[in-house]
């Protein structure tokens, strides 16, 4: 597993987030299909924006929202730089008091079920030329789920400070689950993946705090071994000395700093929109 230690401002944010103020708004979707897992759907589709272009689904972590976690990481400054949309699922308190998503109940996670159907049919009713999915802390965690039951759907996938598909299948184990975590075999991880669905795997980014007391770091080494046993290319991100919450940079452009929005002057958002090429063919 690749680890990079990440501590220094890269130069170039400031030159990409260098872009007028956002003239769209996020605004709500209905319609979007029969919506098993009874979540809201949010959208920012920037002024103008051709057809054709990338999409983004956006997890929001617990006690967010969308809108909040759409501006606050920074996705939404980029999307209007980079031109791309983003597809923002939002969770609501009659699912979960704490508006997490529910990574760890069964009915959430499987295919064609649940919370996962529902964020499944948003992505299908926003698909982009290409559609990836990323998200912090239990949206970190749905990310793995929605890679993992729905690889057709997502040509890769980041997880901030998220945990391995199929960790936990109760609000109990999911404690032990973020800390101090699971310590699986491989083959043990990667074969509840392919008992999620089946295809070929995109590349997975995983970034993760070395302070992180919330979700125990080593979930990072455990995602790294569970997407690397089912073929995918992984890479991996140890910020150091950074709790739990999304790496920002507001210094140079990057989000807006607030709970679980860390500015450790690293842009997490920018480093994944890089690598998945995002602004390839873009309109200026």
């Amino acid at each position: 597993m690749r680890k990079l230690l990440i501590g220094a401002v890269v130069s170039a944010l400031t030159l990409l987030f260098a872009t007028p103020a956002q003239a769209a708004t996020i605004r709500p979707v209905t319609g979007f299909g029969s919506n098993p897992g009874a979540l809201q759907m949010f959208e920012y589709v920037p002024d103008g924006l051709p057809s054709g272009r990338p999409a983004v689904v956006v997890l929001h972590g617990c006690t967010q929202d969308a809108a909040g976690y759409a501006r606050g990481s920074g996705w939404a400054g980029l999307a209007d730089k980079l031109r791309f949309k983003l597809v923002l699922p939002q969770q609501v308190s009659a699912n979960n008091f704490s508006k997490c998503f529910n990574w760890f109940q069964a009915a959430d996670i499987k295919r064609g079920s649940g919370e996962a159907e529902s964020i499944a049919q948003m992505a299908r009713y926003s698909a982009g030329s290409r559609t990836y999915v990323t998200g912090l802390s239990a949206g970190g965690a749905m990310t793995s789920v929605m890679l993992a039951a729905y690889p057709e759907l997502f040509a890769g996938g980041g997880v901030v400070a998220g945990l391995p598909y199929g960790c936990a299948t109760s609000m109990i184990d999911a404690y032990s689950c973020m800390n101090p975590g699971k310590d699986l075999t491989p083959k043990q991880w990667g074969d509840k993946v392919r008992a999620a669905g089946t295809g070929p795997r995109s590349a997975v980014s995983v970034w993760h705090g070395t302070a992180d007391y919330t979700v125990a770091p080593m979930n990072m080494r455990e995602l790294s071994e569970q997407w690397t046993d089912v073929g995918a290319a992984v890479d991996t991100h140890a910020v150091s000395g950074m709790g739990h919450g999304q790496p920002i940079a507001p210094g140079s452009g990057c989000g807006q700093a607030g709970p679980y929005l860390l500015d450790v002057g690293v842009c997490a958002a920018a480093e994944l929109a890089a690598k998945w090429r995002l602004s390839e063919d873009s309109v200026q």
